[in-house]
């Protein structure tokens, strides 16, 4: 009695250690089958285009406050400039949503066609429409990655307004510089084409400049506009590393296909041959 319990007890304790070797082994597999890079991308993607839009929004409301309480006292002079803002305001929206469903797409387009995942499922092929879709995600991330360097490029302009106005008030407030009449210090904002030239008073000079820099909405809306310009950078080498992984994804699915197609052609001549040879032995076989 005592050598069977003994036997039992071997034989449960191999079928647990079986089963922590099948579950490590497969979670080894999962693991693989995980396109690391699409992820990192997609998440550095989601990430630009998250600080992008959210500080956009917040700077691009707090930088309309600014101009209409010191800038431009008449709603007429910069109602332009109001539809131009809210405009942009609706483009962040389609921006945040078309992005957050593109890099859904881009990994699972990176799960799909990574080689691990092709090695759990034996029998996979690739096809022409899977080389085509790939092809037309790496033309359209292209397309993206220029755009995006262009919203970089634009998202640096308002950064470059509000650093002039706050190295301006930095000097006004610098014992360094000694100035004995600070009125004579202005920032005119309707030289930037901002607003119109008969806006009043479309510009601020010594203590009322100083005022303005000194304001939650200065400081919180140029510190957005850095953050957001960041995002945009982000963004843009986010699509850079999607658009490497995207090309070598297409290069592996064109390998793939030729060598399927190699095999197919191998099979066949084996199977011919096969065939030759036991037609062969069988007409021996007959004359014997």
């Amino acid at each position: 009695m005592e050598t069977t319990s003994e036997e039992n007890r071997e034989q449960s304790q191999e079928e647990k250690g079986t089963r922590i070797n099948s579950c490590f082994e497969c979670c080894i597999k999962c693991l693989g089958g995980v396109p690391y890079a699409s992820l990192v991308a997609t998440i550095l993607c989601f990430s630009g285009v998250a600080l992008f839009c959210g500080c956009g929004h917040v700077a691009l409301t707090g930088t309309l406050t600014i101009l209409e309480n010191h800038f431009s006292k008449v709603t007429s002079d910069h109602a332009m400039l109001t539809d131009v803002i809210q405009l942009m305001q609706y483009v962040i929206y389609g921006i945040a949503s078309f992005f957050f469903l593109y890099g859904i797409i881009l990994l699972a387009e990176g799960f799909y066609t990574t080689s691990a995942v092709k090695e759990l499922h034996s029998e996979f092929k690739t096809t022409i429409c899977g080389r085509c879709i790939s092809g037309m995600f790496v033309f359209l991330t292209y397309i993206l990655g220029i755009a995006w360097l262009g919203v970089f490029g634009f998202s640096a302009v308002p950064v470059f307004l509000f650093y002039n106005m706050w190295s301006t008030c930095t000097a006004m407030r610098s014992p360094v510089a000694n100035l004995t009449n600070v009125d004579t210090i202005c920032v005119d904002i309707r030289q930037y084409g901002i607003i119109p030239w008969n806006a009043a008073p479309g510009k601020a000079c010594g203590s009322t400049l100083g005022d303005i820099c000194n304001t939650s909405e200065f400081y919180l809306s140029y510190h957005l506009y850095i953050i957001a310009c960041a995002g945009a950078g982000a963004t843009v080498i986010a699509l850079i590393h999607f658009l490497m992984i995207l090309s070598a994804n297409w290069a592996y699915l064109k390998d793939a296909s030729r060598m399927h197609a190699y095999q197919d052609i191998k099979l066949k001549e084996e199977q011919e041959l096969h065939d030759i040879t036991s037609r062969s032995k069988e007409c021996l076989n007959s004359y014997t």
